[in-house]
């Protein structure tokens, strides 16, 4: 049996849900999401505490039973909420800035590289002098991908660590030349 889906979610105040079928729309304070689900799972809205419902135990069901509790979960939380991911710019010279809604890296390269943001929910903010970029927004899953694409500009390197980086993250350091005592 699935932990996950048979959890049911509380809607906070000011969250407002729509069912149509398999099309579900959540509108919070933060914005609007809409999304589609698998037809076989029935969701439910009784007083503000949604449940998801699942047919049959067999293994297709089950298996997409949590998946859709977790995604009406985060759509929830999102427009209520919403979602924040820090990165952490680390090497000499290395930092980024604004640039209206867009984020610019200034990491070793001969150019700046520019970021466009998604959409309008989804905002960059730079702190500690261009050291620390804070992506915030409703959608769980376009932050991640900004965040993961971010990094992927200038992923931390082994040996002097320079790069970008989740906060928080470890970074295995090597050795340098075995020869250079």
């Amino acid at each position: 049996m699935s932990r996950i889906g048979k959890a049911p979610i509380s809607l906070p105040k000011g969250v407002t849900i729509d069912i149509k079928g398999s099309e579900v729309t959540v509108k919070g304070s933060k914005g609007t999401l809409t999304s589609r689900f698998n037809r076989d799972m029935s969701i439910t809205n009784d007083d503000g505490v949604l449940t998801v419902t699942r047919p049959t135990d067999s293994r297709q069901h089950r298996a997409i039973h949590g998946l859709t509790r977790s995604l009406l979960n985060n759509m929830v939380v999102g427009v209520s909420d919403g979602f924040e991911k820090k990165l952490d710019v680390q090497g000499v010279g290395y930092r980024a800035e604004t640039k209206g809604q867009d984020l610019v890296l200034h990491v070793g390269y001969s150019h700046p590289v520019d970021i466009k943001a998604p959409s309008a929910e989804t905002k960059f903010q730079v702190e500690d002098r261009g050291r620390t970029i804070i992506v915030t927004g409703i959608d769980k899953q376009m932050v991640g991908e900004i965040c993961a694409k971010i990094r992927k500009v200038r992923p931390p390197e082994p040996y002097k660590g320079k790069g970008i980086r989740y906060m928080g993250e470890y970074v295995r350091r090597k050795a340098g030349k075995a020869g250079k005592v």
